[in-house]
């Protein structure tokens, strides 16, 4: 629902927002939350009764002209990706006051931080919500957008498909700042210190990799119930992300495997290039390690924060009902006050009028609805395409990712292969050498044609294997550049 934290304002005071209908069609119902520059309420589309969340620039920010452009990209962001584990945005626009606002899916469950709260999680379980976490992030990847901010307040912990860790991000609103200087100027630190990567700490640009450190943070807090790094200080912090390393999360845990912590300390490497190459090499990782860990029977188990039930849903637009009750009365008090049918002929037609105007509303008001269910359906189809696109790109992705890391195998190959050669020219030029410098000497001479004849045929087959490796790694370059092509391809579609 893009809640941050719960909201600080008194149960006493009512927000006069409430029951207030936003576009003419999302009524608020209540406050859900406040994050760190927005307010999210639980609405509900009074045309097609959807319950969503709406979230609001908050009061004292709305000034703010960048925030509205962050909203913005947040919901370009997500609907760009369109993956089940991230948040489903419905709608954006502005209020009658110029506010902007966006429109989400509703989400019954529960922030990963709230989760993590209740002490370490079950290893099964934090390499599940880990696995959820990457696939969405690799999709984000795939089609050009870095989140910027994970952290455990961004994810819910929500029940879907008879599943109760069923993974949702939220908070697109840094995604892929990067693309625009106004919003994020060079040298600008954004994002969370616990969970920073080095290179953002540096006021460096976010890239893939960045969200995978995140990835790294949360998996550690995950199992360990703590942050690798914690200080008061947010100088101190930023510092700690750029230098210092990340303690073993064994030492605050005795039962961790030793697999998930090779791959926490992988994620938390400080430089990019050293952590995994992208979410797809991580997501194949934890996909192995799934395989060696105990069924999953927390979908079964785990907590839920409950929910209290939703408010019965309106029979008609308000506004509509409003304007209906109004004319019958007034209709009813001409009958009352011309019992004989002889009404003046200037009440006699405001009476006709009135009747015109509520007729026309309510026939206007289902001609509304029908827009509506139809602009909904198309909405649909839209996302459904998206949807397809993504599945698409995420399957050549996960063959271009497999092709480059099976290239850079190749490529290490060889790199040990021609230190292998250099030594055979090496030892093939020192028995030549000795050859020559044997004169006379027989047995001098047949150990050095001997030396040089294992020296040459070790040449030949290094060469020779190192020509297979290059083959080989062209190859697994070609595939890689052809997927490549491919996911642009795919990719221009969605702009």
């Amino acid at each position: 629902m893009g809640i941050v934290r719960k909201t600080s304002r008194s149960k006493k005071s009512k927000d006069p927002l409430l029951g207030k209908v936003v576009a003419g069609r999302y009524r608020l119902e209540s406050l859900l939350g406040e994050g760190g520059m927005g307010v999210v309420y639980r609405a509900r589309h009074v045309l097609i009764d959807r319950v969503v969340a709406l979230k609001l620039i908050r009061p004292d920010l709305r000034g703010e002209t960048h925030l509205r452009a962050w909203m913005v990209r947040e919901a370009r962001a997500a609907n760009r990706v369109d993956h089940a584990h991230i948040v489903d945005i419905h709608d954006v626009g502005e209020t009658e006051d110029g506010e902007l606002y966006l429109v989400m899916e509703y989400l019954i469950g529960d922030s990963l931080s709230s989760q993590i709260a209740k002490g370490p999680m079950p290893i099964a379980r934090a390499v599940d919500i880990l696995e959820q976490m990457t696939a969405a992030l690799a999709r984000a990847h795939d089609l050009g957008v870095v989140h910027r901010d994970l952290k455990s307040d961004n994810i819910m912990v929500t029940a879907r498909g008879g599943r109760k860790d069923f993974v949702k991000i939220l908070d697109f609103g840094l995604a892929a700042l990067t693309r625009d200087p106004r919003l994020a100027p060079k040298g600008a630190v954004f994002g969370t210190p616990e969970y920073m990567s080095p290179e953002q700490a540096r006021g460096e640009d976010a890239i893939s990799s960045s969200d995978l450190y995140a990835l790294g943070v949360l998996f550690f807090e995950m199992l360990t119930g703590r942050l690798p790094f914690r200080s008061g200080d947010r100088d101190e912090l930023l510092d700690m992300q750029r230098t210092a390393n990340p303690p073993k999360p064994s030492k605050y845990r005795s039962d961790i495997p030793e697999h998930a912590e090779r791959i926490i300390l992988k994620l938390l490497e400080k430089k990019p290039e050293d952590r995994f190459r992208d979410g797809h090499h991580l997501k194949e990782e934890l996909k192995e390690m799934q395989r060696t860990l105990p069924s999953r029977e927390w979908d079964q188990s785990t907590d839920v924060a409950p929910i209290a039930p939703p408010p019965p849903p309106p029979a008609q637009n308000p506004g509509v009902v409003e304007w209906s009750r109004t004319a019958a009365n007034f209709l009813r008090a001409v009958a009352r006050a011309y019992p004989d049918g002889n009404a003046p002929t200037e009440v006699q037609g405001a009476s006709d009028q009135i009747w015109e105007l509520a007729s026309r509303a309510s026939r206007l008001e289902g001609e509304l609805e029908s827009h509506s269910k139809k602009l909904e359906t198309i909405e649909k189809r839209g996302r459904a395409l998206r949807a397809e696109i993504g599945r698409k790109v995420e399957d050549l992705a996960g063959e271009e990712s497999r092709a480059l890391r099976d290239a850079s195998a190749e490529r290490d190959s060889l790199s040990q292969l021609v230190l292998k050669l250099k030594r055979a020219k090496k030892a093939q030029q020192a028995a030549e050498a000795e050859v020559k410098l044997a004169d006379s000497n027989v047995e001098r001479i047949r150990r050095g044609y001997e030396a040089l004849g294992v020296a040459r045929a070790q040449c030949d087959v290094f060469a020779e294997v190192a020509r297979d490796y290059e083959r080989r790694a062209r190859s697994k370059e070609d595939t890689a550049a052809e997927r490549r092509k491919q996911i642009e391809e795919l990719r221009a579609q969605l702009k």
